[in-house]
């Protein structure tokens, strides 16, 4: 028997689907954080993939697979392919039989560090979003100096285009998500926006904000992007083309801060002798700003969970993904935004009866 995702009272074992081809360090971070992941969370496991590369590079690497299974998928997603092609061209790939199995209810939920926009597509067309989703989107963690440690991006480049009742749903799926699987109680949803003020930004800004005000979210209002790393916001809702930007910014500036500290403490014998003094707290921060302690970014407003990682993800990267699926199984995190969105479709109507 095995888990099911269908929430509380049920004791047998989930089954989470990983694409063994996605990611620059495929097939061999894949298996090793499959073995991590089995050994540490007890959770059935199934690779898709080619079969056999799949046990040679096990056997260069000395792991003992038992225990994992693997659905032969020969094809492989290329990331510079067009990602409509992923139910043509690539039907046989690692990625495509993978949430082939997930939306025949083969597995409780899928990971894979393959192409984004292939992701996005196949996830759409084949596991199908949840009734009333306009686009899922992808929710990305990153962590805060003050406030509750983290934000959720939403959306962070799955949909460059979008209407105010896009960026609303983005708002609803994110707050369960924070809420349910990272455990952050009555999380704080805000519109990304030039100013605090309700009448700044463009019609998209202002018009997704007047929803959010009667949706079933603790929403504060407009959050500046200054703000987004002082932990005012739980949830930052941007179309996926300002998150991008956003994430990006925030990935260049953690990279650039990380340099320049270590730079400064090898100026001289006194400031080497400094790091020792600060190095278990500079660890820490290390640790808190590295993408692989999160594991992968959910596509949120699907049937079931879908978990993108990151492209350079390593073994702890793909455990660590693993366990973020197993939470929200758990969880039953889908049940709670589907009822979440039935309540924003009560409170949509009201909105537009105003």
């Amino acid at each position: 028997k095995r888990h099911l995702c269908m929430g509380k009272g049920i004791t047998s074992i989930m089954r989470i689907i990983v694409d063994a081809f996605g990611g620059d360090n495929a097939p061999q971070a894949v298996i090793e954080g499959c073995l991590l992941a089995k050994q540490e969370y007890g959770v059935d496991l199934v690779l898709t993939g080619d079969e056999e590369k799949i046990r040679e590079a096990a056997k260069e690497m000395n792991a003992d697979l038992t225990g994992i299974a693997i659905e032969n998928a020969p094809g492989i997603m290329p990331v510079e392919a067009d990602p409509t092609d992923i139910l043509k061209t690539y039907s046989d790939s690692s990625m495509a039989v993978g949430l082939k199995m997930l939306s025949e209810g083969k597995g409780d939920a899928f990971l894979s560090a393959g192409s984004t926009g292939a992701l996005v597509v196949g996830s759409t067309l084949i596991v199908k979003r949840l009734k009333g989703i306009k686009r899922a989107a992808l929710g990305t963690v990153i962590p805060t100096m003050t406030g509750r440690g983290n934000y959720l991006l939403m959306d962070a480049g799955a949909n460059h285009e979008c209407r105010p009742e896009m960026l609303c749903q983005f708002g609803v799926l994110g707050s369960v998500y924070m809420e349910k699987v990272i455990g952050v109680k009555n999380p704080k949803v805000g519109v990304v926006n030039i100013g605090a003020e309700e009448t700044k930004g463009l019609p998209l800004q202002i018009d997704a904000g007047a929803l959010l005000k009667k949706a079933p979210v603790n929403f504060i209002g407009n959050v500046e992007a200054r703000g987004l790393p002082l932990g005012e916001v739980d949830v930052a809702v941007a179309d996926g083309f300002t998150g991008n930007v956003i994430l990006k910014l925030s990935e260049g500036l953690g990279k650039s801060f990380s340099g320049a500290i270590k730079d400064l403490f090898k100026q001289s014998l006194l400031t080497k002798i400094g790091y020792l003094c600060v190095r278990g707290g500079l660890d820490g921060f290390r640790k808190k700003m590295d993408y692989t302690e999160h594991g992968g970014a959910p596509l949120l407003g699907l049937t079931k969970p879908v978990i993108k990682a990151h492209g350079s993800s390593n073994g702890y990267a793909f455990k660590n993904a693993i366990r973020q699926a197993k939470l929200c199984c758990e969880s039953d995190m889908i049940g709670t935004m589907q009822k979440a969105l039935e309540e924003l479709k009560t409170s949509t109507a009201a909105v537009a009866e105003e």
